[in-house]
Formats: C-alpha cells, sequence, structure tokens
C-alpha cells in the first residue's frame, strides 16, 4: 500500500440476515469481496487483509459468521447448518446493494465460501479457499467417519459435536484456552512431531491437555489474543461451536443435490505445509482439476501452520490480489 494513498478507515456495520443480523467490518470501494471467517475467530482474523484489498480497489467486507461477535446468536443448534450459512453470505451482498461478490473464507470459513459458490453460482462469481480445501458433498455420514477416527483417543470435531462439552472446558478460561488452541496449530509453536496430536484428546481428558504451554505463536500478540478473548468471554462459545454440530445435517441437505458437485467458478487454494487441513486432505488438493476446474491458482506455503492470513499476511495479500486481478470482468 503507498503511503501517499492510505486506505479509507474500516467501517462497522450491522445488515439484516434471516436470523436477524450479521456484523461487518468495511473498508475501501469497489468490486465486493466478502471475507468469512473460521472457529474460533471474528472479522478481526482478517485485519492484515481489509486495507490492502482497500488500497488495490476492493470494498473488502469481513463479516462476523453467524453466532459470532455482534451477529445474531440463534438458540436452536440448527440454525447453523451451512444452507442458512449462505443464505447469511447472500444477505450481507444483498444489504450492501451489490448483486454479486468474490467470496474467500478460512477455515469453516472455506467451506461457507465453497458452499456458496456451489450453491449461489449466480452471486458469487468467484471463490478463494485458505487452509481447508474443498470436498464435494456426499460420501459416509461425517459422524460415523469421525468416531471412527483416534482409536483410544477422541477426534476433537465429534468432542466439539456434544452440546455443552466443550463449552464446560473452554469457558472457565477463555483467554487461556485460545492461547494454546492457536499455538496448537501454528507453523512455529505446533507440538514437535511425535508429541501427542492436539487434534485429539484422551477418552474423559479435556483437548487443551495436549497444547503447548507458556509460549504464543509469532503472529499474535497479548493485544491480539485480548481482543478475540473479549469476544468470547461476552458471547460463550455455543454459536460458534454449533457449526460443527450441524455436520450431519448438512450431509442430509447437500447430498441429495449436490454429491460429488464441483465449483465451476473461478478459484485460488492457499494452504499451509504444517497444517493438517492441508495435510489430512492432500487428495482433495489433488482432484482439484476434477472438483475445482476453474481454479486459477494453488499454493501450499512452506512452514506455515493452519493460522494463514494471520502466519503470512504478506504472502496471502499478494496471492489474493493477484489473484482477484487476474480475475474474469
Amino acid at each position: 500500500m503507498s503511503p501517499s494513498a492510505p486506505a479509507p478507515d474500516r467501517t462497522h456495520r450491522l445488515v439484516p440476515s434471516p436470523a436477524g443480523r450479521i456484523h461487518l467490518v468495511e473498508q475501501g470501494a469497489g468490486p465486493l469481496v466478502l471475507l468469512l471467517h473460521g472457529f474460533p475467530e471474528s472479522w478481526y482474523s482478517w485485519r492484515h487483509q481489509l486495507p490492502v484489498l482497500a488500497a488495490a480497489g476492493y470494498r473488502a467486507v469481513a463479516a462476523d459468521v453467524r453466532g459470532y461477535g455482534r451477529s445474531s446468536r440463534p438458540a436452536d443448534p440448527a440454525a447453523y447448518r451451512m444452507l442458512e450459512l449462505v443464505e447469511d453470505a447472500v444477505a450481507v451482498v444483498h444489504a450492501l446493494g451489490e448483486e454479486t461478490a468474490v467470496v474467500v473464507g478460512h477455515d469453516w470459513g472455506a467451506n461457507i465460501a465453497a458452499h456458496a459458490a456451489l450453491v449461489r453460482p449466480d452471486v458469487f462469481r468467484a471463490v478463494g479457499l485458505l487452509s481447508v480445501p474443498y470436498t464435494p458433498p456426499g460420501g459416509p455420514r461425517p459422524s460415523e467417519v469421525f468416531a471412527g477416527m483416534g482409536g483410544d483417543d477422541e477426534f476433537y470435531v465429534a468432542y466439539f459435536q456434544e452440546p455443552g462439552r466443550a463449552e464446560a472446558e473452554i469457558e472457565p478460561d477463555v483467554r487461556g484456552w485460545l492461547a494454546g488452541f492457536y499455538a496448537a496449530f501454528s507453523g512455529d509453536t505446533q507440538p514437535a512431531p511425535g508429541a501427542p496430536d492436539p487434534h485429539f484428546l484422551s477418552r474423559g481428558g479435556r483437548l487443551r491437555d495436549r497444547f503447548p504451554a507458556g509460549r504464543l505463536p509469532g503472529w499474535l500478540g497479548e493485544r491480539e489474543l485480548d481482543v478475540y478473548a473479549a469476544e468470547f468471554e461476552r458471547t460463550g462459545l455455543t454459536g460458534a461451536l454449533n457449526r460443527y454440530r450441524n455436520m450431519d445435517r448438512d450431509w442430509e441437505d447437500l447430498a441429495p443435490c449436490f454429491a460429488g458437485a464441483p465449483i465451476t467458478r473461478p478459484s485460488l487454494f492457499v494452504g499451509g505445509a504444517a497444517d493438517a487441513s492441508t495435510t489430512w486432505l492432500a487428495d482433495a488438493i489433488t482432484a482439484f482439476p476434477d472438483t475445482l476446474p476453474g481454479l486459477l491458482s494453488s499454493h501450499v506455503l512452506d512452514g506455515c501452520g493452519h493460522w494463514i492470513q494471520q502466519e503470512r499476511p504478506a504472502e496471502v495479500n499478494r496471492l489474493l490480489t493477484d489473484w482477484l486481478a487476474a480475475l474474469p470482468a
């Protein structure tokens, strides 16, 4: 960004959505780029991208996904199914007075972005996926897959799916739990090879028992941790965790019409080489010629963990702006 042409200031807004409201942060003017975060994050995870996209001539909008921050948090867990979140994204585009947008997501936000482009290609003209590659709907029921993972240990997704259980671990010490969770999946602080895997927990144990202790990752200072912790201390974690509690519902909703379906819109993938989302889903990346036939570029960043746009903001910003500039008009 040129110091002679600074990006305009960020603006916070509330816009209507099917669940009530979506909180978003907007910066810049031009074609709309909608940014969707993952777990356990917020619009703030895009703080490095907003000014750069604005300076590059885009209207960059980072939303708090349903269940997070100042966005609505419905009480019914079924309100967090994927199709509901896609409709939230559509509602944001229309509330901003636009007909179409580019959608970019990280972690669960990547899944939402992918399905938004799959289900509503009339609204989402291109899709960028960070950390989590696209896998088409279908296959075996997710809960059955997760139940069979880990052997004597329990997979974290199965743990998160039981209402109230993870909340009981996290909410007495939100800040400490978040610090450990972020460190466990960052490229510079994740456990060494051979250490107990923090994607799993001992039966009857806690996920945090396997988190690194006493060190924050390089991308996360005390101030940044304070921002995340303050939001979750205010809202609790149930809204965020309810996304995990809808994976079987998503399978039931999407598989009948979209089993095996490719995303044909122009796309981008950026993953971290030190991220299990990239290594465990290597077959999904290999399948991109079939599942993402509109893929314009795909990148895996050496040494990078899961929090990719915060761990490597300069690289991600360059990849995003180069990809956006290459999109068909």
